[in-house]
């Protein structure tokens, strides 16, 4: 196996380099095919190599813990993938060789392979062994035309196909086995970059995907005419509002004794003149314009370093907008004050308009409520924010998108 399986990389190794722009559409869409087949099938070897690893322990015997790990080490894969290969390598091993030679042969996908795999074990626990291969033949004819999300879909319903006697009494069988692949397979992977952001990964069950929905979607429409944000960028700055609020609220459990926070770390030379940059008490760095936005937000607790290092400051409670004086801010703004903004007080931060570390003071005259996205759009572009004569803000935008500079307000948020 091993020569034949050297023989076939020198094969595809040769086509890598072939000159692909030369092929007529024929070919070219002939050769995806293939290709694809090909793939597949390299699937089906791959899943007995590690299902025989797996049974022979070969994994614990090398020193891994299981051959999910084992896998991570050897083929750099995720441990929730490895696992879900073992998974499916040991299910197309026990029952059912119908899906490990559709797979052989190129009829169906490796996601297609996992998807029936799974409805075919919730079949033979329903209906029986006859019933399990009936659906078998089913759902690889039904591969041919629905990729694996629809095929999963259908599967629901495949006893109506292959015993309709009992489809009803097994379709809650089903949804209950579908929550409990669903638990099973739930995970959050962080990762973290070597620029200190984070690449978020992974699947949600059910319940999860709905409170993550419920709790983003509302804050994912577009802030405004002038928001030029994509859907993607959206929906990351509303995971950050959530995170928000979760720590305004107080109530998350305590991290080495302290309230859940983020600790700013910069010297006051750097906050007032906007040199250099911050550090997070997480390591990451931040730059100057960031750690000035941080210091307004209540939820953030800043640490002032003198020039020899000696804290100055940490987190006075008269700069954050606390108590009494953020109850009379909601009830002048009555949520964020930039024009069009929709956001209600909770998701909003206090912003100091003459910001603290350049002297100004915390009081109603010199803080406004913006959310999230607007804080940071304050912070990073040229609008100037003021009080006008009744005393509720008013943005006047810069010269490049208003050449006459008019101001502007929320009317949004205004008294019927």
């Amino acid at each position: 196996m091993v020569e034949e399986l050297a023989q076939a990389d020198d094969a595809v190794a040769a086509c890598v380099d072939d000159a692909v722009w030369a092929l007529g559409d024929d070919e070219l869409i002939a050769a995806l095919d293939a290709a694809h087949r090909l793939e597949q099938r390299l699937a089906a070897v791959t899943l007995a190599l590690v299902r025989e690893i797996d049974g022979r322990g070969t994994a614990r015997a090398q020193g891994a813990s299981s051959t999910a790990v084992w896998l991570r080490e050897r083929l750099r894969l995720t441990v929730p993938a490895a696992r879900r290969l073992v998974d499916l390598a040991a299910a197309l091993d026990t029952g059912n060789p119908g899906i490990r030679q559709a797979l052989a042969d190129g009829h169906i996908t490796l996601d297609q392979a996992r998807v029936i795999a799974d409805t075919i074990t919730t079949v033979h626990t329903s209906a029986g062994a006859q019933a399990a291969d009936k659906a078998v033949g089913v759902l690889v004819d039904w591969a041919g035309q629905f990729d694996p999300m629809l095929l999963r879909k259908l599967g629901t319903r495949i006893l109506d196909h292959v015993a309709p006697d009992i489809a009803d009494a097994a379709a809650a069988a089903a949804l209950e086995a579908e929550a409990a692949r669903a638990t099973r397979d739930r995970h959050l992977t962080v990762s973290e970059q070597t620029d200190g952001r984070l690449r978020l990964t992974g699947t949600l069950d059910v319940e999860a995907a709905a409170l993550l929905r419920a709790a983003i979607d509302p804050l994912s429409a577009p802030a405004g005419p002038d928001d030029q944000r994509c859907a993607g960028q959206r929906r990351h700055d509303a995971l950050a509002d959530v995170c928000r609020l979760a720590l305004r609220t107080g109530e998350l459990p305590d991290s080495g004794g302290d309230p859940a926070q983020i600790v700013v770390t910069t010297s006051y030379d750097t906050l007032t003149r906007q040199l250099g940059d911050g550090a997070l008490d997480i390591g990451l760095h931040l730059t100057p314009e960031t750690v000035r936005r941080l210091a307004c937000d209540a939820a953030i607790l800043p640490a002032v370093l003198g020039g020899t290092g000696q804290p100055l400051d940490l987190g006075r409670q008269r700069r954050l907008v606390t108590g009494p004086l953020r109850r009379a801010l909601v009830l002048r703004d009555r949520g964020c004050a930039f024009p069009g903004c929709d956001r209600p007080p909770r998701w909003c931060d206090a912003h100091h308009i003459h910001h603290w570390a350049d002297g100004g003071p915390t009081n109603l005259n010199n803080a406004v409520l913006l959310c999230g996205h607007h804080h940071r759009h304050i912070h990073h572009n040229d609008w100037t924010l003021r009080l006008g004569d009744d005393n509720h803000p008013e943005f006047i935008p810069p010269a490049w998108l208003d050449p006459d500079q008019l101001p502007r307000r929320n009317h949004y948020h205004r008294r019927t």
